[in-house]
């Protein structure tokens, strides 16, 4: 099986009450993930809140997840930015110790068009020491890849070999999916619609909700990689009001108090995100209980 074949992890960074990295905490959850059985995890993705680490910060937590994974499972990271040459840059200098590909979402705010974002990602994949899976995820970055230059990337460059896609978009995916070249990955950037993903030939998923949960998360996942998609329906459906929990008030705050109720890691996020509400993590700890 392909090493990106199944269920990805984009790990929330804890950290402690004052706000500096729980590297303890960080150890408690790698070992959390992989004894669940996913098989990879993406460091200091959009989930890890890495638009609010500094680059010391991003290069101790990348280093250490390294050495604590120690090659249990496939490791990505993410590096991505508004600025090309400056992220073009970054992932010229990236330590690959460890790392197995780079996650790169596309940029942000500066709403490039599609001719922007195909040379934007020409520039990564023209230095990069790793394999680039590109990251659509249009609800945070203003501006979504389309089909066409989804699909012109990953026939122009072997070392595009997939993407994250969370548009939500099924007209889109459904012209990826028929017109990519056949070894090109797509994944999952949607828990709640991780299993549709798969049903339309989709590899697997990056997920959130995998932080808390990721043996029943990634068993559902093998099961639909196995083509059991009736297996795989009552997790499917049992996991979709505590996914619905994970983004209501903000991601990373609602796995991190999912993650506080399994006593993992703490709350705490750096702003300007903020904590859920009461309610909210009252309404998390029942579904946690309902889930087992």
């Amino acid at each position: 099986m392909n090493k990106f074949h199944g269920t990805g992890v984009a790990i929330v960074t804890p950290f402690q009450a004052d706000g500096q990295v729980n590297y303890s905490a960080l150890k408690k959850l790698i070992d959390h993930l992989v004894d669940g059985g996913v098989e990879y995890i993406v460091s200091l993705g959009t989930t890890g809140e890495s638009a609010t680490l500094s680059k010391d910060e991003k290069k101790k937590v990348w280093e250490f997840t390294a050495e604590t994974v120690n090659k249990r499972v496939h490791l990505v990271a993410g590096i991505g930015g508004n600025n090309t040459y400056e992220t073009a840059a970054e992932i010229k200098a990236f330590d690959i110790a460890g790392y197995d590909a780079i996650l790169s979402a596309s940029p942000h705010y500066n709403k490039p068009t599609q001719e922007g974002i195909y040379q934007h990602y020409k520039a990564l994949a023209e230095v990069s020491p790793l394999p680039i899976i590109l990251y659509n995820v249009p609800s945070r970055t203003g501006s979504s890849i389309s089909a066409e230059t989804t699909v012109r990337l990953a026939k122009d460059f072997n070392n595009i070999i997939g993407i994250k896609e969370a548009s939500g978009n099924f007209d889109l995916l459904n012209q990826i999916f028929r017109d990519k070249p056949q070894d090109f990955l797509v994944i999952s950037g949607d828990d709640p619609i991780t299993l549709q993903m798969i049903a339309m030939g989709g590899v697997g998923v990056i997920s959130v909700i995998g932080n808390a949960l990721p043996k029943q998360l990634s068993n559902m996942v093998r099961q639909c990689l196995d083509n059991d998609f009736k297996a795989a329906q009552p997790m499917h459906y049992k996991l979709i009001e505590f996914t619905r929990l994970m983004f209501a008030e903000g991601s990373p705050a609602g796995v991190k108090e999912a993650l506080k109720h399994l006593n993992i890691c703490g709350d705490t996020v750096r702003l300007p995100l903020v904590n859920i509400s009461e309610a909210g993590a009252s309404a998390i700890k029942k579904q946690l209980e309902i889930i087992g």
